[in-house]
């Protein structure tokens, strides 16, 4: 039986996260002996926000030596920069022509990334679904692994495929969003009622896998509790230790009962510690590879560009197939 299709990708803006790790790479690994998989570095979605062009360019070999290092394996996955394959931008500005202001306007990441850059509300930022739709259709995806945040966008890449293939016959695939079921949302450990993120502004609020491991244990420590100093998963009364039990029971494969009795009659310090080290040694093989991959370009410009081409031979065939049925001459 033919392997079902994954596309992922994420943005080529700073450095990844324990939560990106956990959340996406680790799935990412764990789905490529499964399934035919696409990873890409998301460069031109990264456009929608200023960014500074060496810094552009360092953050997507950066990001791509952080899919390698995490276990994804270039000859069983395909990995590629977005950029790279000019079929995307391609689909994407024919999707902008078939898909309607009034979706594009209900998309809450458009509106909270408007809030973050009020002086930089670009059109770029306003049809970025559409490009993402064309990123995931141009290969006929079947799953597109995805936090809640990007579920809207996927499930608008449904309906622009459905409405195609009713106005032109059978031409893409109906994706559906894949959420992992563990580690899906690791949240920050100064404001853990909302997702860790690469972009956050809080001190001490992500780790970051390049970050050392006196950094890791010194973020750790400084993770917000409460105060009644026992170890129990609650997510609703007690988020903090909640999110710190979770990536700990993650990293550990031990369950939240598990935990609760290891830690039974301690206080949050021995936890936090034993945390920061189940961080550490979880890492310290991704910091070993990752260090080699970023001291040889020249192996990661070989990776990108066989699987640029690799991409775009799917890639042209469904841009071929659209091109020919709408009337444009390609």
């Amino acid at each position: 039986m033919e392997k079902k299709v994954i596309l992922s990708g994420i943005q080529a803006t700073g450095d990844l996260t324990l939560g990106n790790y956990i959340g996406a790479l680790k799935n990412f690994v764990k789905m490529q002996d499964e399934y035919n998989c696409y990873y890409m570095i998301a460069n031109l979605h990264a456009l929608t926000v200023r960014r500074d062009p060496d810094e552009l360019k360092n953050n997507t070999l950066k990001i791509l030596a952080s899919y390698i290092a995490s276990g994804i394996d270039p000859d069983k996955s395909t990995i590629f920069l977005q950029s790279q394959v000019h079929e995307h931008a391609e689909l994407g500005w024919v999707l902008d022509c078939y898909t309607y202001m009034g979706e594009l306007s209900r998309m809450t990441q458009f509106k909270d990334k408007s809030a973050k850059h009020a002086d930089n509300i670009n059109a770029g930022l306003f049809t970025y679904p559409s490009l993402m739709a064309g990123d995931i259709l141009l290969y006929q995806a079947d799953l597109v692994p995805t936090g809640e945040d990007q579920k809207q966008h996927v499930e608008l890449t449904r309906d622009l495929a459905e409405r195609f293939n009713k106005l032109y016959g059978d031409t893409f695939k109906i994706p559906k969003p894949y959420i992992p079921k563990v580690g899906a949302r690791i949240m920050g450990l100064q404001d853990p009622k909302s997702k860790m993120s690469k972009s956050s502004t809080i001190p001490n609020d992500t780790i970051l896998l390049v970050d050392t491991p006196d950094e890791i244990m010194k973020k750790v420590k400084k993770a917000v509790t409460d105060s009644d100093g026992i170890v129990k998963y609650d997510e609703e009364n007690k988020p903090g230790i909640s999110n710190l039990m979770e990536i700990y029971g993650i990293l550990t494969k031990k369950t939240m009962e598990e935990i609760e009795k290891e830690f039974e009659g301690e206080g949050y310090g021995t936890f936090k510690v034993a945390v920061a080290n189940a961080i550490i040694k979880e890492l310290e093989p991704f910091h070993k590879k990752y260090n080699e991959l970023m001291a040889n370009p020249q192996y990661l410009e070989e990776i990108y560009n066989k699987g640029a081409k690799k991409a775009t031979e799917v890639a042209r065939k469904t841009l071929k197939d659209v091109y020919d049925k709408i009337g444009i001459i390609s």
